[in-house]
Parts: structure tokens; sequence; C-alpha cells
């Protein structure tokens, strides 16, 4: 940095010219602006320069914040980021011994590894190895003839003969194209007696007599509800593929698929109350409510994930705790029915919940540094350390994701719970020096109040470090809650909630949805028993799909 300095007045002559003072002011590299002034005894301009300094690095620290938090979908901090913040935290005003003990000591535990310099990292950098396209997509031929002008030996005249291809496979797409899926069930009669006739049983639909196929309405429900596109987008889409149609149609068969799936979503209901860990969290969704000057009205969306495998929407007119409606159940309503490990974030609406005995309250870590980020991107340079701890808690979780429970909990026994002690001491010194309403007292305010569902993790392989598994379903939600707007009434905010889980399964699973649903729906849509319904859920259903594709492949080795 180069700033230019004047000595003070009191120093130079009182009959300097302007000229002169020009030549007296210093300008250059501040550190040797600095150097020049400590030598000629010139504390005052030391003092002044060292003000401008503060001041332009405070002006810079506010710049740095608004860039991070313009337009932000990643709450994360790079490294690089992190310990250019921290170096910057030296030339602040000297805090309390105790405060700054402490800094040293949660510094020490939380300390990054510089990354390499990212233009060295691409001269390093191999050069990129086109992958060959996937194996299992279908090839289709396109052969490509030499012009008949050209086939014809320019020498003696005579035909040039074929001797090979030269082949370069393309990725390309074959539009969609809707269909009349014309069924012939065939007839059989005796031909020497008058016996009964025999017919061939029909095609699955979702309607009996409907004239709607299960793999047209699979990729309706696929698209609306996970893909986010609106009925009125789809009606448009399918014009251009021929086919003129209502959008009340297709609200029909929305309708009546939800209505088929919801045996899937009262068992995912019970797999999720009966899992060994259980995340929820709430989400709002707007529904149209003509009593309201506004016309909308807002309710909430409980979502819930059983031991990563399986998902739970539950729609409430309200966020209450309890349901308003009949037969409506609110999150009170709900974890009343739930025993053991569940992970949620500090909301006071649980609080109740989690007096009862039995019922197991696992923090979220992610919203604990989700304040400590907000002090951050407010200008407060302070939260860079409590960032850095929770980087290297989360670097941690993804060395041991994947490994057996008791090998998680021995890592995180040895190398977060000590960070973890730092990281809580760092905010029991700091919080008596920081306002409880300035925004780092609020994230200080959070942890402690909280710390002891937040470190619950540390002791048990099992329990995440976070809310992410329901939170990340959230996502995909929000993005079809924004494209729709709202929904028309409670009752399709209930059919939205029963396809949102059985979408949330399969993403889970990683099952293409549409598979899924065109080949269970038709089972729903026949007479079931209860006890066959477990089979139907998206894991079971993945298991069984597997294992019968395992002889085929074994027979074919």
């Amino acid at each position: 940095m180069s700033l230019p300095v004047t000595p003070p007045a009191s120093t130079a002559s009182t009959a300097s010219t302007p000229t002169t003072a020009a030549k007296s002011e210093r300008r250059g590299p501040a550190l040797e602006v600095l150097r020049e002034l400590l030598a000629d005894g010139h504390t005052d301009a030391v003092i002044a320069l060292f003000a401008k300094l503060v001041a332009r690095n405070g002006e810079l620290e506010r710049k740095l914040a608004d860039v991070l938090s313009r337009g932000r979908t990643n709450e994360g901090v790079s490294s690089a980021q992190l310990l250019l913040l921290i170096e910057g935290l030296a030339s602040q005003p000297t805090p309390a011994p105790d405060v700054a003990e402490a800094d040293a000591k949660l510094g020490e535990a939380a300390a990054l590894e510089p990354k390499p310099d990212a233009t060295e990292a691409k001269l390093k950098r191999q050069p990129p190895i086109r992958k060959p396209l996937p194996a299992h997509l279908r090839r289709v031929e396109n052969p490509i003839a030499v012009p008949e002008g050209e086939r014809p030996c320019p020498r003696c005249g005579g035909l040039r003969t074929c001797i090979g291809h030269d082949v370069t496979e393309v990725l390309d797409l074959i539009p969609a194209e809707v269909v009349v899926r014309v069924d012939k069930q065939e007839k059989l009669a005796c031909g020497d007696c008058e016996a009964e006739v025999v017919r061939a049983p029909p095609r699955d639909k979702i309607v009996p007599g409907g004239r709607v196929g299960t793999s047209f309405v699979a990729q309706l429900i696929v698209d609306k509800y996970r893909d986010g596109l609106p009925l009125h987008r789809q009606k448009e889409r399918f014009a251009r593929l021929g086919l003129p149609v209502a959008v009340s149609t297709l609200a029909d068969q929305v309708a009546w698929a939800a209505e088929a799936l919801h045996p899937v979503w009262q068992e995912a209901r019970r797999q999720v109350l009966a899992a060994e860990v259980m995340n929820f969290d709430g989400t709002g969704i707007a529904v149209r409510d003509s009593s309201r000057p506004e016309g909308i009205r807002l309710g909430t969306f409980w979502g819930a994930v059983g031991d990563d495998e399986v998902a739970l929407y539950l729609y409430a007119s309200t966020g209450k705790q309890h349901g308003q409606r009949e037969g409506e159940m609110g999150p009170a309503d709900f974890l009343a029915q739930r025993v053991g490990r569940t992970v949620v974030d500090a909301a006071p609406l649980f609080d109740t919940s989690f007096k009862r005995a039995g019922l197991v309250e696992c923090g979220c870590n992610t919203h604990s540094r989700r304040y400590f980020r907000k002090a951050l991107a407010a200008g407060d340079s302070r939260a860079a350390l409590p960032l850095a701890a929770f980087k290297k808690l989360y670097d941690i979780e993804e060395e041991v994701r994947g490994r057996e429970p008791e090998e998680i909990r021995l890592e995180r026994q040895t190398r977060s719970a000590p960070l973890y002690d730092e990281l809580e001491s760092w905010c029991r010194v700091r919080q008596p020096h920081e306002p409880p309403s300035s925004a780092l007292g609020k994230a200080i305010g959070y942890l402690l109040n909280n710390v002891v569902p937040l470190r619950r993790f540390l002791d048990d392989g099992v329990i995440p470090i976070d809310n992410g598994a329901v939170e990340r379903l959230h996502v995909r939600t929000a993005l079809t809650r924004k494209n729709f707007l709202f929904a028309g009434s409670d009752t399709g905010a209930e059919r939205a909630a029963v396809v949102y889980s059985v979408l949330g399964c399969c993403a889970l699973l990683d099952i293409n949805p549409v598979e899924y649903l065109a080949d269970v729906l038709p089972r729903l849509s026949r007479r079931l028993r209860l006890a066959d319904v477990p089979g139907l859920m998206p894991a079971q259903w993945k298991a069984a799909r597997a294992a019968a594709a395992a002889p085929s492949a074994t027979a074919q080795a």
C-alpha cells in the first residue's frame, strides 16, 4: 500500500511555501514511510499513518463482507479467505489478556493448511482426457457415404470399394414423442366346444378405464414436483408435441397418483418414526386462501429423514406446534410419537417436545456456523477464528464419512472433541466482552445456549454433525415451490407432501423416480394388502431390482 504522508506543521518552517510543503510530503510503501518517520522522530505523523491504515483496512473488510454476502448460495468460506482474515486480526487493537489467550488457543487448534497456489496447480495439472461416453446409452448407427462424385478412382475411373469406416461417437438427443398405445388384448376360444372365452389381462393404468398410461403420469409427477415444471408449462410442452390437453386433465392425473401413493407415505411415516436417527426441519409453503385479504396464507412443510434412506413430508396449515385442522399434525404432535435421537435446530417450537424423556435432542452445527458466517458478512473479522474451527470439524467429517460408527466415534473423540473444547472455551471467554445484540454476540449465544445438543455428535458415531440430510431435501422443495408459487388449497398441499415424500426417498437412494413410479403406481391402484406396502418402499424396491438383476448378470459372466 502506498500512502502520502505530510509531517506535522510544527516540525517544519512556518515560512514554508506550497512548493516546500509538497516536497516535504512523503510517498511510497507504507512500511518504508513509517520507518522514515520514526527515524526522524515524527510520532504524530506515525499515528496519522496508522489511523489511515486502520481506516483503509476497515473499508476493505466491509467491501469483502459485502462481496461475500451478495447473492450467496454457498455458506462456506475458503481456507485462503480465513487465513487472510485471521492474519488481519493481529493488526487490530490488543484485546484483554484472557481474550488474547483464547484467540491464540483456538487459532492453534483450528490451524488451517494454506492451499497451493492456483496458478501453480494449473501448471502441474495434466491435460484433460476425454472420457468415453456412457456404455449403457443406446448406440444408433449413422452411416455417412462418400459423395457420388468422389466415388470413382481419379486415376483409372473405376469405382472405389469400401475398406472400412472412421467411427466417431457423438451425443445427440431424440426428441420426446407422445404416442397412442393401442392395447390389443388377445381372446381365445375353443373351436371344439362352447367353453368360456379367455382374454389377456389389460395393461396397467392408474385409473381403471382411464386413457393415460403409467409412464405418462410418472413423468408428469416428476416434472412437476422434482424438476419444478408447473402444469401450465407442461400443457404448452405437450401442445408442441402434438397433444392438446387441458390443465384440469393433468391436475386430475396428479391427484389420482397422489391418492394411490398414500399407503407408501403412511409406511414412510412409520419408518421415519422408528429410525435410529431422525432429522427434522420445516419450510414454508404458500397456500391459496380466499378468506385472506391478499388471498394467500403461509403453511408449513415439515420434512424428516430417517437413517438417510427414507424421507417424509408432513403438511400443516400453520407454523404452530399443534395441527389446527382435523387430522393434521404439527411438529409437537409428530414428535410425540417419536423416541430416540432426533436432529433439529434450536427453534423454540421444539422446546416442549424435548422435555419428554426418551426424545434425545441433537443439535445442528450448520445453524451454529451460520450465525458466525453472518457476523463475518457484517464485517466482523473476529468470526474468522470460530469459522476456521468449524471448517476443520467438517474436514474431519468428510474424512470419516462412510466408516463404521465406532470408528467414526473414536476419530471424533480424538480429533474433533479437543477442537470443540477450544471453540466452546473461546465463546465463554469472549461472551462477557461482546454485546449480546451484536452479530458475533448472537453467534456466541446460540452456541453456548445449545452446547449440549450441539456436542452430542462427538460421543456417538451414528449422530450426524448437522441437519444437512433434511435441509438438502428442502432445496429441491424450495425450487419447485418457487416455480408454482403456491398450492391451490390445503388438500393440494397435502398431496404435494405425499409426492415430495416419495421423490425424497428416491433422491436419497439415487433411484430414477420415473422408473419407480411407473412400476409401483399400477400395483398401488389394485387391491393391495397392507402387508405388501413395505415391499413397495423405494429402498426395498431397489433391493428387489438388484436381486433380480444379479442372476442374469452372473449368467452372462
